[in-house]
């Protein structure tokens, strides 16, 4: 039986035990995960936690909704077994009435059929299979990605791990945050606060390339789990980019996972120019859904 739970009564230590063991487990899913990113989080849960799906909520104007929280790509089901996903349609449906608006993010291993009143659509996502030797897999690099890598190895580049989760975000600030309105500073501070967990966690880690002058130029933080690393977030400088220190980062990542039988997720992408650089790396994409259901009055069908 699929059963509404609200967030005060959710048995976390059986919802991240499902988590861990599901058939398709995702970081973003975990219930520390949620707490930081959504705050407030409801949930449906079949029998004794067999299969989960969160609810991330918010009410706006006395208005209970649900969307996608910022820092988190997929949510959706989770199952212990392939069976449970199949069961999809139906978690959907028991998604209480008084969510008036859904607007969610499906994972990979969790289609949804045509569903009456939804709107379906799909989103870019590369993955690379870590289940070759890092010779086998750097054959299938692009040319061009090579001769970058070339450069990069030639360069002064120093590959440092364990870093600042305070360093990373402040690289991204300097740089492309300076040209992002959508980033609010609570954005920022979630961030922070979900690297910080997650390397407390073991669960993730910061990686930094260093110039010549022990400066930090680039940057990455890869979310671990079970049998996925998601890199969850970037940070450049200009001197990065002219050292192609992005491209050293991720290659030296392979390099160190090759042949451990691990996804690498490059979290998207939907951009035309972030999909080709992850291509080149011999990446595939591994779309999922987003689910939009709208059940408010007509008058306030725009609320978003």
């Amino acid at each position: 039986m699929i059963r509404f739970v609200t967030h005060n009564k959710v048995d976390t230590e059986k919802w991240d035990v499902c988590i861990r063991q599901s058939v398709n487990c995702m970081p973003y899913a975990f219930s520390w995960y949620l707490d930081i990113v959504a705050k407030e989080w409801d949930a449906l849960v079949l029998n004794d936690y067999e299969a989960v799906f969160p609810l991330p909520k918010k009410v706006k104007f006395t208005i209970t909704y649900s969307s996608t929280p910022f820092w988190v790509q997929q949510l959706g089901l989770f199952s212990k077994t392939i069976s449970g996903l199949n069961r999809l349609n139906d978690f959907v449906k028991s998604i209480p009435k008084e969510y008036k608006f859904i607007e969610l993010n499906m994972n990979f291993n969790s289609i949804l059929d045509d569903f009456e009143g939804a709107t379906l659509s799909s989103n870019t996502n590369f993955v690379l299979n870590l289940d070759k030797t890092y010779e086998e897999q750097s054959k299938l690099y692009s040319k061009n990605l090579k001769r970058n890598l070339k450069k990069a190895n030639s360069s002064t580049l120093q590959l440092f791990k364990n870093d600042s989760p305070t360093a990373l975000v402040k690289l991204f600030r300097n740089d492309k945050g300076k040209t992002i309105s959508h980033f609010s500073e609570s954005d920022y501070q979630n961030l922070e606060t979900l690297m910080h967990v997650s390397i407390h966690k073991n669960s993730g880690q910061v990686w930094m390339a260093y110039d010549e002058g022990n400066r930090a130029v680039a940057g990455m933080f890869l979310l671990f789990s079970p049998n996925r690393i998601i890199l969850l977030f970037t940070g450049n400088s200009l001197e990065g980019k002219q050292k192609l220190a992005m491209p050293f980062l991720i290659d030296s990542f392979i390099q160190e996972s090759a042949n451990s039988g691990l996804v690498f997720d490059f979290e998207g992408s939907n951009d035309f120019n972030l999909a080709r650089f992850y291509k080149s790396f011999g990446a595939v994409n591994n779309p999922y859904q987003n689910l939009k259901i709208n059940r408010l009055p007509l008058f306030l069908s725009l609320f978003k």
